[in-house]
């Protein structure tokens, strides 16, 4: 202990300060992905970014408290950080966001603000879990896309047009082309069903129509963003 004292510049973090710094930047860090895991909804979910995201709150207060009070190695260590290139594309600014809560933390620690550290990691997590629970920037979105064939005889389409009305909540036509040489038309439907146990009725009502073929109902989950 006394070697390392000795070996430190004069006003430098003791052992035991910066081991409480970053057990701390770890801890909350801890916090962060524990929430970014509870409100995660897509396909993309990554183990590695979650991981990241106390590893780089160690790293961030590992660095501010190397720095110090000191001038010159802020300016030596923004120029070492301008030399390396972070290639790592997200598609998704919300898993941004959650990277700059990390290293906000390891900032706080490493600058031995704990109770800014601890009071913006409870305010962060707090607003996370809110606007996660009350689906806060929601869209009444579609469930799903109803593909079929359909002659191109206008008694047809109004029985495709009964059976949408009487089995969904709400539907448009999205796309309509030509198929069969022109002798009939292929369409897709955008379609919200109230109840997932209607869908089967939905098809069944649509196979039942006389000259319609290859009725397919894809699924899309209003939680599932692509």
């Amino acid at each position: 202990m006394d070697l390392l004292h000795q070996l430190s510049k004069p006003g430098s973090a003791g052992i035991v300060s910066a081991l409480l710094a970053i057990g701390l930047a770890f801890a909350l860090a801890q916090v962060v992905s524990a929430v970014y895991i509870a409100t995660f909804r897509g396909l993309s979910y990554s183990r590695s970014f979650v991981q990241g995201i106390p590893l780089g709150a160690i790293v961030t207060a590992m660095l501010m408290l190397a720095i110090g009070d000191s001038i010159a190695a802020g300016i030596g260590l923004a120029g070492g950080l301008s030399i390396v290139r972070f290639r790592t594309t997200m598609r998704d600014p919300r898993d941004m966001v959650f990277i700059f809560a990390g290293l906000g933390v390891g900032i706080a620690c490493g600058l031995q603000a704990y109770p800014a550290a601890i009071g913006g990691t409870a305010m962060f997590c707090i607003a996370t879990i809110l606007l996660f629970g009350i689906h806060y920037g929601a869209r009444k979105q579609f469930d799903g896309l109803v593909r079929l064939v359909a002659p191109a005889d206008p008694a047809a389409a109004e029985a495709v047009t009964s059976a949408l009305q009487a089995h969904t909540a709400h539907f448009v036509l999205v796309t309509m082309r030509e198929a069969a040489q022109g002798d009939a038309f292929e369409h897709a439907y955008q379609v919200r069903i109230p109840d997932p146990a209607g869908r089967p009725a939905l098809l069944h009502a649509l196979d039942a129509i006389e000259g319609i073929s290859d009725v397919a109902l894809h699924m899309q989950e209003p939680t599932l963003e692509v």
